[in-house]
């Protein structure tokens, strides 16, 4: 049996520069039309993702594809022996099962409904997961804010959510009717995958950054199936029990809004703390390296060893962005939509910005950009691609979507 891949940091930059080189000739990464597709799957676990296989069969088999092509160009190999390998690696089944069985019925549904082999769905939904395999830092450049309620202010958390460029035309907005197990759920997606960020009916919310840095687990629970874990729930002593208890797959920030509060926490695989900046506004963001949890991989404690670290002797992408987010977010007199559409759409910095354009030779763009505002009720705003190329789209439970912009 083949042990898994290991590849050190420079190893893979020079893997990802060679890909980057590649992507530029490959038809796969030529610059799509964008329309956030809505989609509603209801009932079990596996009746849900029997109908999300099933309603985007076509698209879920073009991501896998695509999924295929760019493993093969960043790490020049067969995408199909990459897969071998990492599932000797990956032993997230009992823990999906364990925290949430109804989940890891729901990517079956999906596979069986698109007529795909589960794997291939199944690493779909180990986004984060598999980037941790390769210890790929370069490929995440995801950008959180929040910001709790306070006077007439309701609580907000966003996002701009990074992805490779070949999702790109790929944004999928699933909507969960509510039941007796479960509360309405708005979900952004891409076909074939359970979450990649999310809101529900009662005003509970989950933003995402990956933390590469910190120590994984080949057996803890996984980002997307941790996301939705979440937003099925509503109580917050259930909440804050869940995050903290459950063992992490993935380094991982996640950046939660109950109601009139907001919780940002840095999980690893040992251990999960709060980061709080402390602002005088009460505001929150997050980038894509620690700031309260040292529980790091061996490399990175040798790497840059102390905590917290908003910005080192040379900074790269994470820390500039984080600098953006601070300055603009920290010291606000007043926080609404607007200015964190604003702080979304930035590009403070030529070469690394907060939002991201999908272009030739990038190794990610802002695949969308989400505003969650926690009122009653609640409701979620959503720009397919880059947040400076598009209006926000507020989408409202118990159905109802209308056009209204978040401008700056």
């Amino acid at each position: 049996m083949k042990g898994p891949l290991i590849f050190a940091p420079a190893v893979i930059l020079i893997a990802l520069t060679v890909g980057c080189q590649d992507r530029q000739a490959n038809p796969v990464f030529s610059q799509p039309q964008r329309e956030l597709r809505e989609i509603i799957v209801s009932g079990t676990g596996y009746e849900r993702g029997l109908q999300h296989g099933k309603l985007l069969r076509t698209e879920i088999g073009e991501i896998i594809a695509k999924w295929k092509a760019n493993t093969e160009a960043v790490l020049d190999r067969d995408a199909d022996l990459v897969l071998d390998e990492f599932f000797v690696y990956a032993n997230f089944t009992e823990a999906i099962k364990e925290w949430t069985p109804d989940l890891y019925d729901e990517v079956r549904g999906i596979a069986d409904g698109s007529g795909r082999a589960f794997r291939e769905v199944f690493v779909l939904n180990l986004l984060d997961e598999f980037w941790v395999y390769v210890d790929n830092l370069e490929n995440h450049h995801c950008t959180g804010l929040g910001v709790p309620a306070m006077g007439s202010r309701p609580t907000y958390i966003a996002q701009n959510m990074d992805l490779e460029r070949y999702t790109d035309g790929y944004q999928v907005l699933m909507r969960i009717p509510g039941d007796d197990q479960y509360p309405e759920q708005l979900i952004l997606t891409h076909p074939g995958l359970i979450a990649l960020n999310g809101l529900n009916a009662y005003g509970v919310g989950v933003c995402v950054n990956t933390l590469m840095e910190l120590k994984a687990s080949s057996s803890g629970l996984p980002v997307a199936f941790v996301i939705r874990g979440l937003i099925q729930k509503n109580d917050r002593e259930e909440i804050m029990d869940f995050i903290q208890r459950v063992e992490h797959a993935s380094g991982q920030n996640y950046l939660i809004g109950i109601r009139n509060e907001v919780y940002d926490f840095e999980a690893s695989a040992n251990k999960v703390v709060r980061f709080d900046p402390e602002n005088s506004n009460r505001s929150v963001y997050h980038t894509n390296h620690p700031l309260a949890n040292d529980d790091v991989k061996p490399w990175y404690a040798e790497y840059e060893p102390t905590l917290p670290v908003k910005r080192r002797a040379e900074p790269g992408n994470s820390h500039y962005r984080f600098e953006a987010a601070e300055r603009r977010m920290s010291t606000a007199a007043a926080i609404d939509d607007s200015t964190i559409a604003g702080t979304l759409r930035s590009k403070d910095h030529d070469q690394h910005p907060v939002c991201r354009t999908n272009q030739e030779g990038s190794s990610g763009f802002t695949f969308a950009s989400v505003i969650m505002t926690l009122s009653d009720p609640p409701e979620l705003q959503v720009v397919a691609g880059p947040p400076d190329e598009g209006e926000y789209s507020t989408h409202t439970f118990n159905g109802g979507t209308r056009d209204q912009g978040a401008d700056e």
